[in-house]
Parts: C-alpha cells; sequence; structure tokens
C-alpha cells in the first residue's frame, strides 16, 4: 500500500533542509517518529472490536538515514518497524520525507512510502476497509510533529527545537 502526505512549513528552504539535519543528528527525529507511531496505535485500538488488545507492540524500530541534497530538494529515507511480542501484526513502513521550496519564506514537508499490511490476502482486505485510516493518521500526525519542530524556536544549547 502506498502513504502519500505533505504539509507546509513556514521556513525558508535553507532554514528548514538544516533543522531537519540538526532533528535526525539530535535523534529528536526519533523521538517524534515514536510519538507519531504511538498516535497510529490509539487509532487502531479505538477502530478495533476489541478495545486495548493484549499483546499490541508499542515499540518501534525507527531506521534514518542521512538528509541527502539533490538540486532543490533535501530527502531522508526511513523505515518504521514494530518490535517486541506483537511486532509481526504489523506492517513495515519504508518511506522518503522530502523537503521542497515552496516560496522564499516556506518549505513543503512531505512523506511518501510503502507498506505491506501483515497476514495476505486478509491483511490487505482490512487494510482497504479500515487501517489504511490510521496509517495515513499516523503519517500525518508525523508530518505534523516535524513541522512543527522545524518551524518551532531554536534551543540554543543543542542548536534543536525548544520543546517538542
Amino acid at each position: 500500500m502506498f502513504a502519500v502526505a505533505d504539509v507546509l512549513v513556514d521556513l525558508s528552504f535553507p532554514a528548514a533542509q538544516a533543522r531537519l539535519a540538526d532533528l535526525a543528528r539530535g535523534g529528536m527525529l526519533t523521538r517524534l517518529s515514536e510519538g507519531a507511531y504511538g498516535d497510529g496505535l490509539t487509532g487502531l485500538v479505538r477502530v478495533g472490536p476489541l478495545g486495548a488488545a493484549p499483546g499490541l507492540s508499542k515499540l518501534v524500530e525507527v531506521q534514518l538515514l542521512d538528509p541527502v541534497s539533490r538540486g532543490d530538494s533535501a530527502v531522508l529515507a526511513l523505515r518504521w518497524e514494530a518490535t517486541g511480542p506483537g511486532g509481526g501484526l504489523f506492517p513495515v513502513l519504508d518511506a522518503d520525507m522530502a523537503l521542497t521550496p515552496a516560496g522564499a519564506h516556506s518549505t513543503r514537508l512531505s512523506l511518501a512510502g510503502s507498506y505491506r499490511p501483515p497476514f495476505g490476502a486478509v491483511g490487505a482486505a482490512l487494510d482497504r476497509a479500515i487501517l489504511h485510516k490510521v496509517a495515513d493518521a499516523t503519517i500525518r500526525s508525523l508530518l505534523t510533529r516535524v513541522a512543527d519542530a522545524l518551524a518551532g524556536p531554536q534551543d540554543p544549547a543543542d542548536g534543536g527545537p525548544e520543546s517538542v
């Protein structure tokens, strides 16, 4: 299944590019990803028939590559993979997070990726019925968190956002 979303950030492209690199290097992007993943689990429990299901993986391994600049864009590859006993119940997301100029003082932050629901045809049917909504909400949560961190005030101590 494909996942695509974008958001505008009120920040110039060069500033957004520098801040994204700082977020990735400082570990903040990993923490933002983990928070967005938690939002997705909350959404999954909300739409599930049984409420909080025992064994649901609440941990996600986030793998990031350093941002790469390509002309008027910066791209960072990421992978989300649930860990723990219930990790195999969740799809793995492989995606590119990209920044592109959207005017003199704004930048488009986008995510384009793919995931394959577990359980073959049954998982694909569940995804079409409802789980894609959870995936979309999770990705939007991630982009909102990252956009807020990019545009937020900088903490002079570490060069990153003051609070997220």
